[in-house]
């Protein structure tokens, strides 16, 4: 039996491959679990069509991660905090401080995509990196000054 493998399967192939299985694997337990599809022609025209709109969707979706990464790092942003003596921060800059920022500058980014690992607790420069899309990271400038 010929199959087109839908998912990643162990010591079979990946996703996308045409795959020759015995008959009894591919009727008990690829089918039923939806791991692969029975490679029939208008199943395999079906699966590329598939295929080909999604690849559209993932090179429309780099290219607009793009031009956000160009309009982010044209940005810079500057968090006022409150500071005692000798300039010791009251609280820290987080990424939440950083997304109001952001969005106020009227530039869209999702609040978890702000990878911050730990929150700004001095003045200062910064650069913050944004994952927008698995192969684009932006760099965002932020100046922390007291008020």
């Amino acid at each position: 039996m010929e199959v087109i493998l839908l998912e990643n399967v162990a010591q079979l192939g990946a996703s996308g491959e045409k795959v020759k299985v015995a008959n009894g694997y591919g009727r008990n337990y690829l089918l039923p679990q939806k791991k692969a599809l029975l490679a029939t022609k208008s199943a395999t025209r079906v699966y590329e069509h598939h295929q080909k709109m999604k690849l559209i969707r993932e090179n429309k979706s780099l290219r607009q991660a793009r031009q956000l990464t160009e309009e982010i790092e044209k940005t810079s942003i500057t968090a006022t905090v409150q500071v005692g003596e000798d300039n010791k921060m009251f609280g820290s800059v987080t990424s939440i401080d950083i997304h109001r920022l952001l969005t106020d500058q009227g530039v869209d980014v999702d609040r978890r995509k702000i990878s911050l690992p730990d929150p700004l607790k001095e003045l200062g420069v910064f650069t913050v990196p944004i994952k927008l899309h698995p192969d684009v990271e932006a760099k965002l400038k932020v100046w922390v000054v007291k008020t």
